[in-house]
């Protein structure tokens, strides 16, 4: 009986320590090392000896940060038309010739185009509230069709440039004397795909 016991004892604590062992992951548990000797001879422990200093600070690298691009091609349409980098060509009262400010507004124009060689664009021809609302559709007409004719005479393919006329509908300056009107008679340019 006494060997019974003892037998069931060696079965348990058998059992005992498997379970320990697959409980842990199969990993016999950590036994604490002793502590090797510091360079200068002395201990850690014991003795009055200073323990080691802090390790080195470790240098972070620095991240400066990029520069944000200035080049407009990034831009969406309406922050570009809300900023627009062309210039409007203005005209005479009742006239759809351009001046010689007009040329020079294009020529800066077409320079932009060219750089910016996807882009497609948009003239709209405007006019003052004076004349007929069918009158100042056709002459807004006109003046979208000679700014695009001189921008292609310049080099830029006429597939990139659309025309519409506004005519009177959607004045620049609201108000009702030569200075606003002058604003209104013009043509305006509107990038409508990049």
């Amino acid at each position: 009986m006494i060997q019974s016991a003892v037998a069931r004892t060696a079965v348990c604590m058998t059992m005992a320590v498997s379970i320990f062992t697959v409980a842990c992951g199969g990993k016999k548990p950590a036994i604490a090392k002793p502590t090797s000797p510091i360079a200068d001879g002395s201990t850690a422990v014991g003795g009055g000896s200073k323990p080691p200093g802090p390790p080195e600070p470790v240098a972070e690298p620095v991240t400066v940060p990029a520069e944000p691009s200035n080049d407009i091609r990034s831009s969406p349409l309406d922050v570009i038309n809300k900023n627009s980098p062309f210039k409007p060509v203005f005209y005479e009262y009742d006239s759809a010739d351009l001046s010689p400010a007009g040329k020079t507004a294009l020529d800066e124009n077409a320079a932009l185009l060219k750089k910016y060689s996807t882009w497609v664009i948009t003239i709209e021809g405007h006019c003052d509230e004076r004349g007929t609302p069918e009158y100042n559709l056709a002459l807004g007409e006109r003046r979208a069709v000679t700014a695009r004719t001189y921008l292609v005479s310049l080099g830029i393919a006429a597939d990139r440039l659309r025309t519409v006329s506004y005519g009177k509908e959607f004045p620049f300056d609201p108000g009702h004397d030569e200075n606003a009107w002058g604003k209104n008679r013009r043509a305006h340019f509107v990038v409508t795909a990049q």
